[in-house]
């Protein structure tokens, strides 16, 4: 029972053809989910900028109601002042902290 040239090439490319079936079903995979993981990204992303947003309008917010109350009462009590100058001092930290990371994610 002698196998032929062209019987033996057959029978040596049906593992290899098994095996490229498996690493493009595996790589199709690994793409699928690093697509899922980029959008997830994304997601988070806009969700951090929406978070760093609306704390900005917050403290923006509450710095011009404390402007308001001095204004209409000189007599405000240390506490808003307080409360003003650490309001400040947080968003100018804040502000400090995201130029810091554009700078660094630029260089």
């Amino acid at each position: 029972m002698a196998i032929d040239f062209l019987s033996l090439l057959a029978l040596m490319g049906i593992p290899s053809a098994v095996t490229g079936l498996c690493f493009w079903a595996i790589q199709k995979s690994i793409t699928r989910r690093d697509a899922k993981r980029d959008k997830q990204e994304e997601a988070r992303k806009k969700n951090e900028l929406l978070l760093i947003k609306g704390v900005g309008a917050a403290i923006a917010l509450g710095e011009a109601t404390a402007q308001s109350i001095k204004r209409l009462d000189s007599k405000c009590n240390g506490e808003m002042e307080k409360a003003l100058e650490y309001a400040r001092a947080v968003k100018h930290e804040q502000k400090d902290f995201l130029n810091e990371q554009g700078v660094d994610n630029f260089l």
